[in-house]
């Protein structure tokens, strides 16, 4: 799973500057991503976190400057199932909505397949492995909307990873998730870093749980106030004052 490691960015991302009509959000951001990465985007409400992970996925398109993911532009790029995604508030489902766990999970094979679009047996042992990879295999004929919110976002998690990504982006996934939670999802995805070699880029706000797996920070607010190590991050004053008193949440290590 994920690529072999190499000195070449999964992304690149040069000069990026982005407008909502008059109102500017991002200035000049310079960036690169490498294969085996953890980052955490962070940054003040209205920052642009949001705004930059929908640019480098081609959701948004920037008035200046260039993506690439996985040594392509952006804007002829294909192959879409080494990328996952879990968007925010992924899991506001119908609590009857008649669709299970295995289908969800599915939905994600049927992009690289073509027309008919079915699965096939071995099909079913790549869905088995995704969701045993998030605790879930149990779940597999339930319901979605009967499960916890948690629960929900593993399953979503499933779904982004069951293609074997070299990329995986989350915007917000623990939003509206307890704390005891949280902490099983982030050990979760540490997990998916380490042992299943994903490079994993997360915008979050939960920097007090974070802060055990991340290797590397973003810091944004309109630019690119800080990009770096986890220790570069600590050691330098800069965003002291940006997170207002947070500083010591992120950068305390158990």
């Amino acid at each position: 799973m994920g690529l072999p490691v190499s000195n070449e960015p999964l992304v690149f991302v040069k000069n990026i500057s982005f407008s909502f009509g008059s109102t500017k959000v991002l200035e000049d951001i310079n960036l690169s991503i490498t294969t085996g990465d953890f980052l955490a985007i962070i940054g003040p409400n209205g920052s642009g976190k949001t705004t930059f992970l929908k640019i480098i996925l081609g959701i948004l398109e920037p008035y200046k400057g260039v993506i690439q993911l996985l040594g392509e532009d952006v804007k002829s790029f294909r192959q879409w199932d080494k990328i996952g995604y879990v968007p925010q508030k992924a899991i506001n489902i119908d609590a009857f909505f008649p669709v299970s766990v295995r289908e969800v999970v599915a939905m994600g094979l049927l992009s690289k397949k073509d027309f008919p679009r079915f699965l096939r047996r071995r099909d079913e042992k790549v869905i088995d492995q995704a969701l045993e990879q998030v605790a879930l295999k149990d779940f597999k004929t339930r319901r979605i909307g009967e499960l916890s919110g948690g629960q929900q976002q593993r399953v979503f998690i499933a779904r982004a990873i069951v293609n074997q990504p070299s990329l995986l982006f989350l915007d917000e996934p623990t939003a509206g998730i307890d704390a005891a939670t949280q902490e099983k999802f982030y050990s979760m995805l540490g997990t998916l870093n380490q042992a299943n070699k994903i490079t994993i880029v997360l915008i979050t706000h939960d920097l007090g749980i974070i802060n055990n797996r991340v290797t590397k920070i973003a810091c944004l607010n309109q630019k690119l106030v800080f990009h770096g190590t986890h220790e570069d991050f600590c050691n330098s004053g800069v965003v002291q004052e940006l997170l207002r008193g947070e500083h010591h949440l992120v950068c305390h290590r158990h």
